[in-house]
């Protein structure tokens, strides 16, 4: 990582911000305090003729995160679903950048299909529009295949946009080095790996074989769920920088306007939405990761069809338990036992207080319960859970970032459907079907049946595993552990069930 390149880049981008106007919005948004603005605007008001233009058409914001590049586009595509954070009007300029950014040419676009795709794009594609959609990463193009004539849609990478991501993200991992050397208190936060996993993100997102793997992975899932679609890949005209899927035809998500007049219920929408997001993340562990209304459009039966697959996320099967039971426990008003099971998955470390941590979090959820939910101020009680993540000492789980992001994303997108919607009305019949199928008895025997399975496939290397078990009896003295794990390889070839329960037992007793 170059040193001097990145503090310029730094530099210039808080000169952006301050030439385009853009640093007097964000700081208005976020209500910041007189001195960090009096601070923040005395560092970079010298540099601001090191701003990047931008297009002066443009609203301050939108011009400025747009000039500064496809990193920056993808921080204010999640601001532009938070109108609770950074109010309607500024929520309502950034959904720019969801999907109507300067495109690249046609010209350009073909000679990019011809070269990924090995084919004059005539004979490929009868029809070929104008793009019909930009983002910070791609453009997407109508087209209809020659062979069948069927509509879809063919997304090509923007020329360039690789080594643009690479710039801004070495920058970002020099700013999160400089943090934590400078400030020892961040590093709870782990900025670094952070960046790290943000640039992981990105990297799969640039390759577009990955995105039509993880759609067609969704679709399978999703198969069966009411009032959703998932485009279907068309696998032989798809590559790395080139991708191609059915066309998705219906109105824009975030156009209510529109979802009006075709007289689509927005409250049901909204309440969908978030159900078929808590379905993905618990039921399956794999989920769409970028669901703002730029990826979204409503059927003209009502169906929900998602789109772009560049940010997927998965969780394991515990981190699934660990986070239906915190949201169960909200839900139930249980406070001490989301506090409990932080500190079991080892969130908040094991030296402070359980009664004053669930004390802090009767703090976030009481206001949210006896509230409607358009008078909740999301920004204030994100300020709030902050200082609680700091007073407890709480590191960043770098597994959970695309969780998080995406509950604050979707609730967002389901709240600029209807205000009214509520997350934890929403999110009851959903985690409770979780809890109830993954945490009850059943849950315990298709567990042990899990463990039976693999300890069946050890079976022919059960004669060397006892073998070795007997060697080392004649070394050293057995201890009673060791016995029951000896009885469970002797009984593994046909008592494998009962050979699990008991190396439960084993690990419990000993």
């Amino acid at each position: 990582m170059r040193g001097p390149h990145n503090i310029i880049r730094l530099i210039r981008t808080g000169a952006t911000l301050e030439r385009s106007g853009a640093m007097k919005v964000v700081l208005d948004a976020f209500d910041a305090p007189p001195l960090v603005r009096g601070v923040l605007r005395g560092l970079v008001w010298p540099f601001q003729w090191l701003g990047i233009k931008g297009d002066p058409e443009a609203p301050p914001l939108p011009r400025a995160l747009t000039a500064l590049g496809p990193a920056y586009i993808k921080f204010g595509q999640v601001l532009s679903t938070r109108p609770d954070v950074v109010g309607s009007d500024l929520a309502t300029q950034l959904r720019i950048l969801q999907d109507k950014l300067p495109p690249f040419d046609i010209a350009t676009a073909k000679a990019e299909v011809e070269k990924e795709l090995g084919q004059p794009v005539d004979e490929i594609f009868s029809e070929f529009s104008e793009p019909v959609a930009a983002a910070s990463i791609a453009q997407v193009h109508r087209a209809r295949l020659a062979e069948t004539g069927a509509e879809v849609a063919v997304k090509i990478l923007r020329p360039g946009v690789e080594k643009a991501f690479r710039k801004d993200i070495d920058a970002f991992y020099f700013a999160a080095n400089t943090i934590e050397f400078l400030s020892p208190g961040s590093r709870r936060l782990r900025p670094r790996d952070v960046i790290e996993h943000f640039d992981n993100g990105v990297s799969s997102e640039l390759d577009l074989r990955l995105e039509s793997a993880s759609a067609s992975e969704f679709a399978a899932n999703t198969a069966n769920d009411p009032g959703y679609q998932v485009p279907a890949v068309v696998w032989e005209h798809s590559a790395k920088r080139v991708m191609t899927l059915g066309w998705a035809e219906g109105t824009p998500i975030g156009d209510n306007d529109a979802l009006d007049a075709a007289g689509h219920d927005r409250h049901a929408l909204g309440s969908r939405v978030l159900t078929l997001f808590l379905n993905h993340a618990l039921r399956d562990g794999f989920f769409h990761a970028d669901m703002h209304q730029g990826n979204m459009k409503v059927a003209a039966n009502g169906d929900i069809i998602a789109y772009d697959f560049g940010i997927m996320g998965q969780i394991d099967e515990y981190t699934r338990r660990v986070y239906a039971e915190i949201l169960y426990g909200f839900i139930q008003r249980d406070y001490k036992r989301v506090a409990q099971v932080h500190f079991e998955a080892g969130y908040v470390p094991a030296d402070q207080d359980v009664d004053e941590f669930a004390r802090a979090l009767r703090a976030v959820g009481e206001p949210i319960f006896g509230m409607d939910a358009d008078r909740i101020s999301m920004g204030r009680l994100l300020s709030y859970l902050f200082e609680v993540t700091e007073r407890f000492g709480m590191a960043t789980r770098t597994e959970l970032i695309l969780l998080q992001r995406t509950m604050v994303v979707v609730e967002g997108v389901s709240r600029s459907l209807d205000p009214r919607v509520n997350i934890w009305d929403v999110a009851k019949p959903v985690v409770t079907t979780y809890i109830e199928k993954s945490l009850g008895p059943r849950a315990v025997l298709n567990d042990l049946a899990r463990t039976a399975r693999v300890l069946t496939r050890f079976g022919p290397r059960l004669p060397e595993m006892v073998e070795a078990v007997l060697m080392k009896q004649n070394e050293t003295p057995m201890r009673p552990r060791d016995s029951f794990w000896l009885w469970i390889v002797l009984t593994g070839g046909t008592g494998v069930t009962l050979g699990a329960i008991a190396a439960i037992a084993a690990m419990v007793m000993f």
